[in-house]
């Protein structure tokens, strides 16, 4: 392996919109993200995606069309 090619790997901080911190490895020292696991909704539980039909139950469905 080629010396002196491989980037410096440190402690990170992301922060977040919301106020989260998170410690964590990587390249770059500091990163800002618009969302994170502890205000996405999809994390949080305010929005759940439960779908029962099938791709071609919801297709019958959006056409108005009846299944045999």
């Amino acid at each position: 392996m080629k010396k002196d090619i491989q980037p410096n790997y440190g402690k990170a901080t992301i922060r977040c919109v919301c106020g989260n911190v998170i410690e964590t490895g990587s390249v770059k020292e500091e990163m800002r993200v618009d969302t994170c696991s502890a205000c996405h909704p999809f994390f949080t539980g305010q929005k759940q995606s439960i779908s029962s039909q099938g791709r071609a139950a919801k297709f019958m469905e959006k056409y108005g069309m009846k299944q045999k």
